[in-house]
């Protein structure tokens, strides 16, 4: 039983990584994601991080991206930026490949 036993670990411990890499990729997206809406908004350094930051916070108010995209979507209107939800989705995407990116050089 121990082969069994040693197998059903390194399964656990390797879904536990997986899933911890997700999150981290799911989280630099979202900070990518900030970072380029402060862009557009023409935020200072410090302010683009602090934004970059809510928007990882933001995330956490429900599950998937619709409140990611909603108070993008928001901020920046409210900014006086012409953008719509499909771009900010398209950001969305692009973002997400470059997170993945910088995680698997990362590594």
């Amino acid at each position: 039983m121990t082969t069994f036993d040693d197998r059903e670990r390194a399964f656990e411990a390797k879904f536990a990584r997986e899933e911890e890499m997700a999150f981290r990729v799911h989280a630099r997206r979202n900070r990518l994601l900030g970072l380029w809406a402060a862009e557009k908004m023409k935020l200072t350094p410090e302010e683009s991080e602090a934004y970059a930051k809510a928007v990882v916070q933001a995330d956490f108010e429900e599950a998937g991206d619709e409140d990611v995209v909603r108070k993008l979507v928001g901020d920046l209107t409210a900014a006086g930026v012409d953008t719509g939800d499909a771009e900010v989705r398209k950001a969305l995407d692009d973002m997400a490949v470059e997170a993945r990116r910088q995680m698997i050089e990362a590594q």
